[in-house]
């Protein structure tokens, strides 16, 4: 599967179903996920801990998709909201049992049909301050 955008649909798909072997095979073995905040984590595990993290913290948590751009055959962008209640902990945050959305920016990179470079952007803050955190 060479076309990036086709792979980063499927690996949203994956996500959603959280089918995590899915999602596993999907990643070159050299996959790197880069967080917001610049810190790049390496391998398989690092791809499956993020949703299971968020899926954990927000079970009902639901995906829309607004943008999606296919920037050359190797690299793909996918802007989404993701919104859900926080009955779960999240980290060192207790559960509040509020209701947050937030926007996310993702890049996926291509190397040999795989996904194998993931980037997320997001902001924080506007979450924490709709679970009354901040």
């Amino acid at each position: 599967m060479a076309d990036a955008l086709a792979l980063h649909r499927k690996m949203f798909e994956v996500v959603i179903a959280r089918d995590y072997d899915g999602l596993r095979a999907l990643l070159h073995p050299d996959y790197v996920y880069m967080t917001s905040d610049g810190v790049e984590q390496k391998g398989a595990d690092a791809a499956v801990a993020v949703p299971e993290t968020y899926f954990a913290a927000f079970p009902d948590m639901a995906f829309e998709f607004p943008h999606e751009h296919a920037v050359s055959d190797s690299v793909s962008i996918i802007e989404f909201n993701a919104s859900g209640t926080h009955t779960g902990p999240l980290g060192d945050i207790p559960a509040t049992g509020k209701r947050a959305s937030v926007h996310i920016c993702n890049v996926i990179e291509v190397r040999d049909g795989l996904i194998y470079r993931e980037r997320e952007y997001f902001d924080t803050m506007p979450m924490l301050q709709q679970l009354g955190i901040a």
